[in-house]
């Protein structure tokens, strides 16, 4: 079975910065046939869309809140996906989880909660003011 499990989650001042892996296990998993995107939810909240990369790695997306901060990376020899995250604010609190795209070989990237399956468990990130 497909598992993605994410680290790097921590407490940080306003300001600073931390840096997420998503890490695949599987026998015959390989992300580098999916796009991958990175998810938050802060409590009492819908889960967002952060960051997506596509296969290649030569697609990436970002909302408007992040762009510019946020930068999706991956390692398809290492099957991980990162998320660095720079100039953090308290409004970046949350769950962050990362997913893989259901559509195997996506040309370009998606941006919606239900074009993602395989999700991970989380990482808390806070960001204190």
């Amino acid at each position: 079975q497909v598992q993605l499990v994410e680290s790097g989650g921590g407490l940080v001042q306003a300001g600073g910065s931390l840096r997420l892996s998503c890490a695949a296990s599987g026998r015959t998993f390989s992300i580098s046939r999916f796009a991958m995107g990175w998810f938050r939810q802060a409590p009492g909240k819908e889960r967002e869309f952060v960051a997506a990369i596509s296969p290649s790695g030569g697609s990436q997306s970002y909302p408007d809140s992040v762009k510019g901060r946020f930068f999706i990376s991956r390692d398809n020899a290492k099957n991980t996906v990162y998320l660095q995250m720079n100039s953090l604010k308290p409004e970046d609190t949350a769950v962050y989880f990362c997913a893989a795209d259901r559509v195997p070989y996506r040309i370009g990237v998606v941006t919606t909660t239900g074009s993602y399956g395989n999700w991970g468990q989380g990482t808390q990130v806070t960001v204190s003011s």
